[in-house]
């Protein structure tokens, strides 16, 4: 709370410290762009919603090419009041209806955007950038750099309060690959609007049409990602995995000498911990495992629920030393997780190596790890067994290191 209303001060006292009087030409160009803003999300509105619904995590608001624009090519005034338009209309047509997005975190996302805009608006006018029409490399420099204060100032505002309010890696506070690419394409295209209106405000008007379909592209984007995913545990759901797990067996078999690890995972005793505790604590229980299971694994490695209790990892060319380090570091972080009042969690798993096991199919192999699972749990649980042996009894302690 602190964090949200030194942000909210900061916008406000920066914003009167800004005032300074306007010219009509610029207050011309604040009406075109408050135009073409709201028309784009207008137009826009229900690719918004369905994003919303559909955002599992904080998605890229894809209001920044009219905010970078009035950056660049407004004074401060202006400028700080197209956010305030922006976002006023925004939570109008789309906030409003949104139970978990009460009226503070709009007013705090618009006014870290004033600062961002404060920000990049300052830059542009230290650079020299709306000092008159475009003319060569030292706007282009001066575009960059603006553009650059701009993405660094929203990112290190929203990284901060993902930090306070969501258990995430400080990695993940910065935005994807392709969340921090789809800024940057905005900024670029704020940059043509800002350019544009420089000689004719009017120019920014056929930017409308690139921005509803920029809007369009992100939303079959994201629907593609939902498809593909678990909604109890944001892991891959069972036809994506299995999809994924089949192209990269067919083309590891193609590279002579390579291998591939096939884990069945299942949570041991996952029937009780409903009975006693409620199916939300045994949701919670999936959701952490899950967690969990994603940050033991290697990079490129992939995890898939199977529905119940049931996980599955893929691990290309993994051999059978380190599938037992990788199967272990699993088991041992699982066995040490606490989830509310559920403690004592474990988890039973199954590994086939191909090409050791002889399978040439995804379906054999998840055969063959899922006997293996099944010989861990009639061993006793809490354990790893790997396919094509047959044990009667857990790992050792030395054949787990």
């Amino acid at each position: 709370m602190a964090y949200v209303l030194l942000v909210d001060v900061a916008a406000l006292t920066l914003t009167v410290l800004a005032a300074r009087p306007v010219s009509a030409r610029s207050w011309i160009t604040f009406a075109v762009f408050a135009a073409c803003a709201v028309a784009h999300l207008q137009a826009s509105q229900w690719i918004e919603r369905i994003r919303r619904d559909h955002s599992r995590v904080p998605h890229v608001d894809l209001c920044s090419i009219w905010i970078f624009a009035g950056a660049l090519a407004l004074p401060a005034p202006p400028a700080v009041l197209l956010v305030a338009v922006i976002y006023l209309h925004r939570w109008w047509m789309v906030g409003r209806w949104d139970a978990s997005r009460p009226p503070h975190r709009s007013v705090f996302t618009a006014s870290m955007m004033t600062l961002v805009v404060l920000a990049a608006g300052a830059v542009a006018r230290l650079t020299g950038f709306t000092d008159g029409p475009p003319s060569g490399f030292n706007d282009l420099l001066s575009l960059v750099a603006s553009g650059v204060t701009h993405w660094t100032v929203n990112t290190a505002l929203v990284a901060g309060i993902v930090l306070m309010t969501a258990k995430v890696h400080p990695r993940e506070a910065i935005g994807t690959a392709g969340d921090n690419l789809l800024e940057a394409g905005q900024l670029a295209m704020g940059g043509f609007v800002a350019l544009g209106t420089l000689w004719w405000p009017g120019f920014a008007v056929p930017m409308v049409v690139a921005a509803v379909a920029l809007h369009r592209t992100v939303l079959i984007h994201q629907l593609e990602l939902a498809a593909r995913t678990d909604t109890k545990t944001g892991l891959l759901n069972a036809e994506a995995w299995h999809l994924q797990a089949r192209m990269e067996l067919h083309r590891l078999a193609q590279q002579p000498g390579t291998r591939l690890g096939l884990f069945m995972v299942d949570v041991d005793h996952f029937k009780d911990i409903n009975d006693t505790h409620g199916h939300q604590a045994g949701d919670e229980v999936l959701r952490q495992i899950a967690l969990c299971l994603d940050g033991a694994v290697r990079r490129g490695d992939s995890v898939g629920r199977f529905g119940g209790e049931e996980f599955a990892v893929l691990l290309p060319g993994v051999d059978e030393a380190e599938a037992t380090v990788i199967a272990e570091r699993i088991r041992t972080q699982v066995h040490g997780l606490s989830v509310g009042a559920v403690g004592g969690l474990g988890v039973s798993i199954g590994v086939a190596v191909w090409p050791d096991v002889a399978e040439d199919t995804i379906e054999g192999l998840l055969a063959a790890a899922d006997a293996a699972l099944y010989r861990a749990k009639r061993s006793g649980r809490d354990q790893v067994q790997f396919a094509g042996r047959d044990r009667r009894q857990p790992w050792s302690p030395a054949e787990r290191q």
